[in-house]
């Protein structure tokens, strides 16, 4: 299916009732959690990674930029720091160029690289053209001065980064990051997979705030049911 094909995706709905599913209610919780530790500590930039592929951290990322964005009207970019195999410009349907790669090689300009989305307080930057050697574009003085750039003039930053264990592009990006999201797929990431992709973050100076279980619906109750409300 092509891009252009795409049936719209529930990230750039702006509906009241799509901020009442049980996916978005789970991200206010998370935001919730989350908030008085990053304003307590003045955090703003944020990471989120996960183990391996596919345990859902761009999924994650993207809902809960929309999420701070939609419900407390606060200034959110999100920056698709994956490079590798980038996604976000697919979820929120946008160009992938130009973007991070190309602001980080000089090629365009922090405005060029900026993209507007459905809702007024988040804007994305999408990964831009692939490269070569990725990971060494985090290596260079000019992601400390865009990241320096976003901090003013928004209130969170939420870079979505490379799982951890495959390559060490999010070991590169930790050190300039407040603080760390890790993403577990329940069920399914092995225990020792999640463990030294921890340890992986902690040794390389990494702020990790938390785990977040994604894939956990055996973790409810059989009682807890949404259909309770009358949700569906």
């Amino acid at each position: 299916m092509s891009e252009k094909t795409l049936p719209r995706s529930p990230l750039l709905s702006t509906k009241a009732e799509d901020f009442e599913t049980p996916l978005a209610i789970e991200m206010r919780r998370l935001y919730t959690k989350l908030r008085p530790v990053l304003h307590d500590n003045g955090y703003k930039v944020l990471m989120v990674t996960s183990a391996e592929r596919g345990e859902g951290k761009s999924t994650t990322s993207s809902n809960l930029a929309v999420t701070i964005a939609h419900h407390k009207r606060t200034r959110t970019v999100l920056v698709d720091a994956d490079l590798r195999r980038p996604s976000i410009h697919r979820l929120f349907q946008m160009p992938r160029e130009p973007g991070l790669s190309d602001l980080l090689r000089g090629h365009c300009s922090l405005e060029q690289a900026l993209r507007p989305t459905p809702h007024s307080h988040l804007q994305v930057i999408p990964s831009g053209t692939m490269v070569e050697h990725p990971g060494a574009l985090f290596e260079t003085r000019l992601l400390s001065d865009t990241i320096a750039l976003l901090r003013q003039r928004f209130e969170i930053l939420i870079f979505d980064a490379p799982p951890v264990l495959p390559v060490a592009d999010t070991t590169l990006l930790a050190g300039e990051m407040d603080g760390v999201l890790m993403v577990i797929l329940g069920g399914l990431t092995p225990r020792e997979v999640a463990q030294r992709a921890k340890q992986v973050l902690l040794d390389s100076n990494a702020n990790l705030l938390g785990v977040v279980l994604n894939n956990a619906t055996e973790v409810l109750p059989y009682y807890y049911e949404y259909s309770y409300y009358g949700y569906e």
